[in-house]
């Protein structure tokens, strides 16, 4: 139910994703995030209060900041900058709804940001690199993200052939929503950019299935079944319930969030306890869900009783997900909810949705949301 201080998404856009070193190579993250936060602001006619970003891999210097300056929001909108891993981009949203439901009447922008194209080398101070910090701290498993997968899969009992064919359909979901033009309404322009650049048409299960383990010698996961590393940025406009109906718009009302923890060692599972807790036993409509690794989230949703190939199908990514579309971290998590925005309140297929991922370090996040008119 909702009341008064219900934090509500009024508004939803994200870039065209892009593929490193791709199609939006060239563009910083507060490039990237500027013309998104732009077409947010222009959705409200007063002004945005604050603006949080989640990135996992920039610059530094409180990108948040510096992108709504960019987006011309004026000295006077402060910015904040946060990190949790690939769940970043969710939780700048559930921090936004955290703070509207303390009562101050704001308009928030939040989301996410990732340009690897762009992103500083990283060394030590004995001159080597490195790609990633920690996940945990010295002496405890701290497998990267690829062989965690791997062991996750293995341990769920998930087969190559099931995470090749979800691998396959999560392609052809996005081929069809972009040939259908369900993306358009949610795309924002960035340098002539105007559409995906990942998905593939014809990636069929026996395509996948040429390919060869990518992260351990007998591993199933591969470069085809896991998401790529990718350039991109989200963002929704929350305001109040009572503010909601003041401007007489439908919106997609936030009515619970949880974020969890799990071993480090098995962070792909993290997401599990984050859904638990949000009451999966009421089926949502929509399941938007980070396809980090095909069989990562196949353990995930298996866990949840979200059958993708079964009950479920209809409902989970059912435009694709980040392997066909691609996983710019710090963005992912805002995507998610700018995909239910869009499929549920614009185009009217549903009244729920799930949004929910897992993260690095043994992290999960988890989002119910309701459309209200």
């Amino acid at each position: 139910m909702t009341t008064d201080d219900t934090p509500v998404v009024i508004a939803a856009y994200r870039t065209p994703i892009g593929t490193a070193g791709g199609a939006l190579r060239r563009h910083t993250v507060d490039a990237l995030a500027a013309p998104v936060l732009a077409a947010l602001a222009a959705e409200i006619d007063t002004p945005v209060d604050d603006v949080l970003l989640g990135n996992v891999f920039g610059p530094g210097g409180n990108p948040a900041r510096v992108a709504a300056l960019a987006a011309g929001l004026g000295d006077t909108v402060p910015g904040m900058t946060l990190d949790r891993q690939c769940a970043s981009g969710l939780a700048t949203i559930v921090t936004a709804a955290t703070a509207i439901r303390a009562g101050d009447g704001a308009a928030y922008l939040a989301g996410g940001v990732e340009s690897p194209s762009t992103a500083p080398a990283r060394t030590r101070p004995d001159g080597t690199g490195y790609t990633r910090a920690p996940f945990a701290p010295s002496g405890h498993p701290d497998p990267d993200m690829g062989p965690a997968a791997d062991a996750v899969a293995a341990r769920a009992g998930i087969t190559r052939e099931r995470q090749d064919a979800f691998a396959a359909r999560s392609h052809a979901r996005a081929v069809a929503a972009q040939r259908a033009g369900r993306f358009d309404g949610e795309l924002v322009e960035v340098g002539g950019v105007t559409t995906d650049e990942r998905p593939r048409d014809r990636f069929t299960t026996q395509r996948l299935a040429r390919f060869r383990p990518a992260f351990t010698p007998d591993g199933t996961h591969t470069a085809a079944n896991s998401c790529g590393v990718n350039d991109g940025a989200a963002a929704v406009l929350l305001v109040s319930e009572a503010r909601r109906r003041e401007l007489g718009v439908p919106g997609l009302a936030l009515e619970v969030a949880a974020t969890r923890g799990c071993a480090p060692e098995l962070l792909g599972l993290g997401a599990v306890p984050a859904m638990a807790a949000t009451g999966t036993a009421d089926a949502p409509d929509v399941v938007e869900f980070t396809e980090a690794f095909a069989g990562q989230v196949l353990a995930c949703l298996d866990a949840a009783g979200l059958d993708p190939f079964g009950t479920a199908e209809d409902r989970v990514s059912p435009d694709g997900g980040a392997i066909a579309l691609g996983h710019p971290w710090g963005a992912s998590g805002a995507v998610l909810v700018v995909r239910l925005f869009h499929r549920l309140v614009v185009q009217g297929h549903g009244e729920t949705g799930l949004a929910a991922l897992s993260s690095g370090g043994g992290l999960g996040v988890a989002t119910r949301w309701r459309v209200v008119r």
